[in-house]
């Protein structure tokens, strides 16, 4: 990065001055070969910050240098430049101006690095004032980290932004199996959760936080088994030293971060569990640097509250993103119609942890019936939610003193619209639980601080408090006098320049100001002798001389430059103290408005997918603790949305896979043939996805909805691999499929397609057998399996609780017609070749395949010799090595003999070549 020369901070603290490629290099102020004091201080400090870049304040740039700078300059595309030397070698720099560093954190963030913030802690006047060669202090304020944003710039509005922490204890002498605890925070919104859970389930439930970043105790970090959960998990995932978990101390460490002698009142913990919180908010304070932010207290979560998703289904399902990274085609993309940041979030957060509680869910689907019932009062209440600001975000970048004007001001607009919107729905007689606690909410927010706010600041607003300039008119007297005195001083300034003008009858001559020389007038090089000679001499005093300016100054300018500035200081400080006040009202109802933040959440949440009900025409599942599962009219609400947009219509199937009366226990499994783009993996996952929705409190895609609670959803579906670890596709499928055989139990939904299909015909069919017969006789659970192996459908007739399906097709000309419907039955055939020929295959190749698939039909799936023969491949090599016939070699070479090439023309040649191929013809050879 280019810049002009400005002075920095510690101008005459003995550092190499910044010299700019194009301008005329200044003298080196020290020994080349001499570090200076200014970089004997970033070294200093950079040692105490090793694993992460330093934002070195000086002046209005956040300078990089040494091997920062060079990493930096590479990851933000920005030049790398030099300051001075050291141990003979030039220093590496680049850097960012102050104003436009959030944009750059933000790169940075994302590429996965970690910035310390190191600012100047006190005045370049205090540090001139201990001698010339003295350097301005200088210390870390924050450590910014994935996990530990909190600016707007840095945070995706629509996503939770979750640091979490994993503790262990070990399974013990008896061989018992570890257990796991984790805490996660977003600092951003102050949400404090922990939960504890077993070892086969850590890996499902780091999946459905998605934490930003994992802290991980270093003795844990590079342990065989655990890397790839890490890995896999896509956070930043830290190392950290044990001493952070020691359980000892973790209930005391907590207590003392929220200023409590015991964490009783906040419920009841265990010793895992509190370790994991111990590590986050001690974390927390060495990444703040003693500044506390405003977490909630701690929330447990207990185990089987909420359906268990294992990573590789979520990935399978697409929920909150598509396989190849992006939210758009996920399932959460597909359902989105909240209008706020908090709303957004929310949603994400429910989609990621379906409920298992039928009474909760019936509380989030009574919400979503009040607001489908009445359009007016949906369409009304979707209107005011648009205009809420992210309060909490605002709260917390607040309490934690990054907060400015426009932050009070979202308090303000979010209090305000609350206000509205519990007015609008205080009066309906009977809004239901969820809806009730919203209004309890929004009751208690302090709205008469909202008012106060939206009185005392204007209508503009700064982003920094320190530029000035936010307080209304009229809020303080002593202020606006202040702002009329600085004002006026300012038409002082442009009548004197005019009074100069007409003085030296120079009409270029322009009073301007810089922080360096406050308040000078300036010259073309042209005009300045007049000024420097008598009797101009006497009133301008020379300042400064450029290439293409001389800058002076007057006794007048300093007097007004004086009264100017103490103005402008009266003003701010006075702006400051009003802002002070403020801040200090916003953090002591801090927790009244994070309440109203949250209520204005759900019902935005509620109304969100009242509005997708209404438009997409879902229906009101049946939830409750029984086994049923039973869908009429189910469709993908994904695909079906991207076919609307192309003006075409999906066409729903139903599925019963509840317990059939009097046929055994468990649920029936369901056994899908059909060929390939029929739609079997869409009706496979659609059924998944619609007890998702159910349990998370949605209406669902169809026309009646039965479930009976699922208490864990597996998917197998689709196919990858896992080259880095060494595991080919088949291995990745094996592994799924025996997490799922060891793990699903009665209240289970169960999704698998084409399981054996990576490895040889009867070895998969064999193992496509047995899963069935297990998932029948041991897991009992309700399932979908698709499949091309034909002869499963068989097992329908000795196994009760298999059930055959197909998807029906026609043919039509020789072509295949895709019907996607499912019905009762088996399919016939795969029509595997019909496909391949859709799918542009050249006509030949299939040709020749529905030649080989009739043979091997014949023979019962065996390739027969003849057609080994037959095949082209081998029949031209046959034909290569095959003898000539022995009464065609003698004449054949009599006539090569005749030939001599160099005398043939080229005619001649010709005639000899059809010579040979009538003899070739002749002998049949």
């Amino acid at each position: 990065m280019t810049r002009p020369f400005v002075p920095d901070a510690d101008a005459g603290a003995g550092d190499a001055p910044l010299v700019v490629p194009g301008t005329a290099a200044m003298p080196e102020a020290v020994d080349p070969g001499r570090i200076t004091p200014v970089m004997e201080q970033f070294i200093e400090i950079k040692a105490a910050n090793p694993d992460s870049l330093l934002f070195f304040r000086m002046g209005d740039f956040y300078e990089m240098f040494f091997d920062d700078a060079e990493v930096a300059s590479r990851a933000l595309g920005i030049t790398l430049t030099k300051r001075g030397k050291h141990l003979g070698q030039d220093i590496p720099m680049c850097g960012v101006p102050v104003h436009a560093a959030d944009d750059y954190l933000q790169r940075l963030i994302m590429l996965g690095h970690r910035v310390a913030v190191c600012e100047q802690t006190e005045d370049p006047a205090e540090a001139r004032k201990r001698g010339s060669k003295s350097v301005v202090r200088r210390d870390v304020v924050r450590l910014v980290t994935p996990g530990t944003i909190t600016e707007d710039t840095l945070l995706d509005a629509r996503r939770a932004n979750f640091l979490a922490a994993v503790a262990r204890a070990k399974g013990g002498a008896e061989g018992g199996d570890d257990r796991f605890a984790l805490a996660w925070v977003d600092m951003s919104t102050g949400v404090f959760r922990v939960s504890e859970v077993e070892g086969d389930a850590l890996s499902s439930a780091i999946a459905r936080i998605e934490p930003r970043e994992l802290l991980v105790p270093d003795v844990l970090f590079s342990e065989d088994g655990l890397r790839a959960i890490w890995r896999q998990s896509g956070a930043a995932a830290v190392p950290v030293p044990r001493a952070f978990f020691d359980g000892a101390t973790a209930a005391t460490r907590v207590a003392a971060f929220y200023g409590v002698a015991s964490l009783d009142a906040y419920g009841q913990f265990s010793r895992l569990e509190l370790q994991a919180a111990a590590a986050v908010v001690g974390y927390l304070d060495r990444t703040q640097i003693g500044q506390r932010p405003p977490l909630d207290p701690p929330r447990r979560e207990g185990s089987g509250g909420t359906m268990a998703i294992d990573a590789a289904t979520r990935a399978n399902l697409e929920l909150v993103r598509t396989l190849g990274g992006d939210r758009r085609g996920s399932l959460l993309s597909a359902i989105d119609r909240t209008v706020t940041g908090a709303g957004a979030r929310l949603l994400a957060e429910r989609l990621a942890a379906p409920l298992t509680d039928p009474e909760e869910i019936r509380r989030r689907q009574d919400a979503v019936a009040l607001f489908l019932g009445d359009a007016t009062l949906r369409a009304d209440i979707a209107r005011r939610l648009a205009a809420v600001p992210d309060m909490a975000r605002a709260l917390s970048r607040l309490v934690l003193g990054r907060g400015g004007p426009r932050d009070l001001m979202a308090v303000a607009g979010g209090l305000s619209a609350a206000a509205g919107i519990f007015g609008r729905l205080v009066e309906i007689a009977d809004p239901g639980a969820e809806v009730a606690a919203a209004l309890a909410s929004l009751a208690a927010a302090p709205h008469d601080l909202g008012a106060e706010l939206v009185a005392a600041l204007d209508d503009e607003l700064p982003l920094l408090k320190r530029d000035g300039g936010f307080v209304r008119a009229g809020c303080r007297a002593d202020l606006d006098e202040s702002r009329a005195l600085r004002d006026e001083s300012r038409k002082v300034i442009a009548s004197l320049q005019q009074g100069y003008v007409e003085k030296t009858d120079i009409r270029a001559l322009k009073i301007r100001h810089n922080n360096v020389l406050g308040y000078f007038v300036e010259v073309g090089p042209n005009h300045a002798p007049a000024l420097l000679a008598p009797p101009l001499s006497a009133l301008f005093i020379h300042r400064q001389t450029l290439a293409n300016a001389v800058r002076f100054s007057t006794f007048e300018l300093g007097e007004l430059e004086g009264r100017i500035a103490r103005a402008g200081e009266q003003s701010l400080a006075i702006e400051l103290e009003v802002f002070d006040r403020l801040l200090a009202k916003v953090i002591a109802a801090g927790d009244a408005i994070k309440r109203a933040a949250a209520a204005l959440a759900v019902l935005d949440v509620a109304a969100a997918l009242a509005t997708l009900a209404d438009a997409a025409g879902h229906v009101r599942p049946k939830v409750d603790a029984s086994l049923a599962f039973r869908i009429e009219g189910g469709r993908h609400p994904v695909v079906e949305k991207v076919l609307a947009e192309e003006g075409q219509a999906f066409v729903p199937n139903d599925a019963d896979l509840g317990p059939e009366q009097g046929v055994g226990e468990g649920g029936r499994i369901w056994l899908v043939t059909g060929p390939n783009m029929a739609g079997k993996s869409t009706f496979l996952r659609q059924n998944a996805l619609i007890a998702v929705m159910a349990q998370m409190g949605a209406f669902v895609p169809a026309a009646f909805a039965h479930i009976g609670v699922v208490d864990r959803l597996f998917s197998r579906v689709g196919a990858a691999d896992d080259l880095a670890r060494g595991r080919s596709t088949f291995m990745v499928e094996m592994i799924e499929t025996a997490a799922i055989l060891n793990q699903a139990g009665p209240r289970a939904l169960v999704i698998l397609d084409e399981i054996g299909r990576g490895t040889a015909t009867f070895d998969g069919l064999s193992i496509a057998w047995a899963t069935i017969e297990h998932l029948h006789a041991v897991n009992r659970a309700r399932a979908l399996f698709a499949t091309h192996y034909h002869e499963l459908t068989a097992l329908s007739e000795r196994l009760e609780r298999v059930m055959n399906a197909t998807v029906k097709v026609r043919e039509w000309k020789g072509d295949v017609v895709f019907l996607h419907e499912i019905v009762p039955g088996a399919a016939d055939r795969s029509y595997g070749i019909q496909v391949a020929k859709l799918a542009g295959l050249p006509a030949a190749v299939v040709e020749r395949a529905r030649a080989v698939l009739t043979e091997l039909e014949k023979s019962g799936g065996h390739a027969p010799a003849s057609l080994i023969d037959d095949l082209p491949l081998f029949t031209a090599a046959r034909r290569r090595v095959a003898p000539v016939e022995a009464e065609a070699v003698p004449r054949l070479f009599e006539l090569l003999d005749a030939i001599n090439p160099d005398d043939l023309t080229p005619r001649a040649a010709l005639e000899a070549l059809y010579a040979l191929k009538a003899e070739r013809i002749k002998s049949g050879s």
